[in-house]
């Protein structure tokens, strides 16, 4: 009887663990330090807004420009969109969809948390 439960209990074992890695939302922040900046593909990190070093409106280049933080306290500029969630500046933490280059985060999207 335990032999027959053995390998579907295994089964359930490792589809959970992969979840809980892989697919469960993470409540920190993320690192800069996790993205190539090789690489173009855009991938999720959550960041702290810097409030402090000002939230600029680039209507030239049709873009918002501010700094974020991440989990290891490097602070890094951000390129995001010209329009942003109403409550963008409301919010101390949020979540950026895109790219880093060297000099700056291209943001292609900003998600309020």
């Amino acid at each position: 009887m335990v032999k027959k439960l053995f390998v579907p209990v295994m089964i359930i074992v490792v589809l959970a663990v992969v979840y809980l890695t892989y697919f469960s939302k993470k409540e920190g922040l993320g690192s800069f330090s996790d993205f190539d900046t090789n690489n173009n593909a855009n991938k999720e990190i959550r960041v702290e807004i810097v409030t402090e070093r000002g939230i600029n409106k680039d209507e030239v280049n049709g873009a918002t420009v501010f700094y974020a933080r991440d989990k290891n306290g490097m602070e890094v500029l951000i390129q995001a969109p010209l329009m942003l969630p109403p409550s963008f500046e409301m919010n101390n933490v949020v979540t950026l969809r895109g790219h880093l280059h060297k000099e700056y985060f291209h943001a292609a999207e900003v998600v309020v948390n």
